[in-house]
């Protein structure tokens, strides 16, 4: 590998890698035999640095596989702890995870780049660090498309495949995906020192990541909490992403969440067809307790747990620091409620705010719960309605209860008479926060099928699909819409 025509590595300092054991440690990746490029992100290499004519070269797959390193980089992976349904596991780490590069774009971004189910770590515990090819494909097309709505997310630079053996429910086969962000550092990371009593290796990884990532906070003698209280307030903006699109994570465990408000670690995950309030997408998360409408407590609750784990950076005495965690974490409802109704707003073509908003809402949202309507297509074709043409629009024709919905839509076209609404614009408007596409997971599936039988077509056409999905795109249309009625649901678990 010739060094000069890859992405320049940030310096030792300024790695997190720096930080060295205990916070990581170095370990090898474990090399899979024959090796095939599936997709490449072309336009995420391009801003990371990467000469595009190095995307298919055996150097890149190989790199991209774990089968070599990157020259002047050692190879490391992380520990961490983290909550899982509530309950805390002092020993997660990244049990199939490792960092192979910290790089420095063109416009002064940083970037840290992860594979994973690139082999065995010492916190894979009983796990063979292995990756499959199913679950591999669900996270890569999945980093990409919260990218193209505009919600915080990691990265995907590229998925290889090799058909290395792989047991989970069944017997599929490997690969592996190489992961970007500017930092993947979790709410666990802090966790895991916290609750082994090393409160003095708390400092030193929170001052990493406020140098690397809030350096406007470097100088202050109020650091710590300035940065906590901008961590709570990233993480409840983005539950009201989620909550705006119809997306369920599926596993909300402290060490998924991210110190920067990325959506992190992609698993049971999954995009709403019919709206369910309660809905789950991990079919062993039996009791919903991270169901969709969970997600904003979930969140909530994982701040204070963050904050637990900071107490000894928020002030020596144990009183004065729980005052400050407390009113820290005060200012998660506001931000959060701040943010839902701006995008609920938005979402029903709303340009100014007013105290009945939230009622008009919630009486829409409840309506599509009680019919089970399709999330996506439901505010989609709301774009259809004209505030002066009483004409009903198609989307009533999806509603269990026509009457409830003409009262509804009454008292929305009043509202959009008050503020002299222009039908034309709106629509435009809500047809750009409002996705025509997502990845359902019937699509994702299909993708799927077709690589595990080796055509890796449907890979590369969903993820050109997905990166324009407010565009109309013609000739797509069939991939905005909800399964068939008589389609198999597709089950989903932590193996996902």
């Amino acid at each position: 590998m010739n060094p000069t025509l890859w992405p320049r590595l940030l310096p030792p300092p300024q790695r997190y890698a720096a930080l060295g054991e205990p916070y990581l440690v170095p370990v090898a990746t474990t090399p899979l035999p024959e090796v095939r490029l599936v997709h490449a992100n072309v336009a995420l290499a391009a801003e990371l640095g990467f000469d595009p004519a190095l995307l298919e070269t055996p150097a890149f797959v190989s790199l991209m596989a774990g089968n070599a390193g990157w020259p002047g980089y050692p190879t490391v992976s992380s520990a961490y702890a983290g909550h899982q349904f509530g309950v805390y596991v002092p020993r997660l780490g990244d049990g199939r995870a490792h960092f192979i590069a910290e790089l420095a774009a063109e416009n002064g971004q940083r970037w840290e780049l992860q594979l994973k189910g690139s082999g065995r770590t010492p916190w894979s515990r009983f796990g063979d660090g292995r990756a499959v090819l199913r679950a591999s494909i669900r996270e890569y097309l999945a980093c990409e498309a919260m990218h193209a709505l505009g919600v915080p997310t990691t990265r995907a630079l590229a998925l290889v495949a090799s058909p290395e053996p792989v047991q989970r429910e069944t017997l599929e086969t490997a690969a592996v995906v190489c992961r970007a962000a500017p930092s993947f550092v979790r709410f666990g990371h802090f966790e895991y020192f916290y609750y082994l009593d090393q409160h003095a290796r708390l400092a030193p990884l929170a001052d990493h990541v406020i140098t690397a990532h809030f350096p406007q906070f470097a100088d202050r003698a109020d650091r710590y909490s300035a940065w906590l209280g901008e961590v709570i307030e990233r993480t409840a903006r983005l539950m009201a992403a989620w909550q705006s699109l119809g997306f369920v994570h599926g596993v909300m465990n402290t060490d998924n969440f991210s110190i920067l408000g990325l959506t992190l670690d992609y698993g049971p995950y999954g995009f709403m067809d019919a709206f369910d309030a309660r809905r789950v997408f991990n079919h062993t998360d039996e009791t919903g307790h991270y169901a969709y409408d969970r997600q904003p407590f979930i969140g909530h609750w994982n701040c204070a747990r963050l904050l637990q784990a900071t107490l000894p950076l928020l002030a020596d005495d144990a009183e004065r620091a729980v005052e400050i965690a407390t009113a820290l974490l005060d200012r998660y409802a506001g931000a959060f409620n701040a943010e839902m109704l701006r995008r609920w707003r938005a979402k029903l073509g709303l340009r100014q705010a007013r105290a009945e908003d939230s009622e008009l809402i919630n009486r829409f949202l409840d309506l599509l719960h009680r019919s089970r309507a399709d999330f996506p297509r439901a505010f989609r074709w709301l774009s259809e309605v004209r505030s002066a043409d009483e004409t009903a629009p198609r989307l009533r024709d999806w509603i269990a209860d026509p009457a409830a919905f003409d009262a509804w839509l009454a008292d929305y076209r009043v509202r959009l008479r008050a503020e002299h609404s222009d039908d034309e614009a709106r629509a435009a408007a809500m047809n750009a926060v409002n996705p025509k596409y997502v990845l359902r997971n019937h699509l994702a599936q299909r993708a799927i099928e077709r690589a595990q039988g080796g055509d890796f077509s449907e890979v590369a056409r969903l993820f050109e699909l997905l990166r324009r999905p407010y565009d109309e795109q013609p000739g797509m249309e069939a991939y905005a819409e909800p399964p068939a009625p008589d389609a198999v649901p597709v089950e989903l678990s932590c193996s996902s």
